[in-house]
């Protein structure tokens, strides 16, 4: 009996089980680096406006606030704040050591003035 050799690798099985793997990286990658499914979101032609400036609002060691870099009072913070549209977004940076107090107060004085987008700055110490 005389054995024939192999004239060509049949690659077609090869190539399909590739693609499903292809597919599944593809799609479990994409869910975890969004987090959300996918959607196209609508375009306009028109301009574009600049992005929006977010609002510092700087506590210290000592517990004194700063605003956009200034030393300001809660009171004059207060009045500042009123002619700002409600949509800008406010960044609180405080001083892991500070009173508690102190950071809540400007948090309560910027929440109640009806701004929605507040965050708090915070340092990520990878491990």
């Amino acid at each position: 009996m005389d054995e024939k050799e192999f004239d060509y690798i049949n690659m077609i099985p090869f190539i399909d089980v590739m693609l499903v793997l292809l597919t599944i990286v593809l799609m479990t990658s994409t869910f975890a680096v969004t987090g959300i499914i996918p959607v196209e979101l609508p375009r306009v032609a028109g301009k574009h406006e600049a992005a929006t400036v977010t609002h510092v609002v700087v506590i210290d060691k000592q517990g004194a606030v700063f605003y956009q870099g200034k030393a300001i009072t809660l009171r004059d913070l207060k009045t500042l704040i009123v002619g700002i549209p409600k949509e800008t977004p406010f960044l609180i940076r405080a001083d892991k050591d500070i009173h508690l107090q102190g950071f809540v107060e400007v948090l309560d004085l910027v929440k109640t003035a009806g701004f929605k987008k507040v965050s708090l700055q915070t340092e990520w110490v990878g491990q």
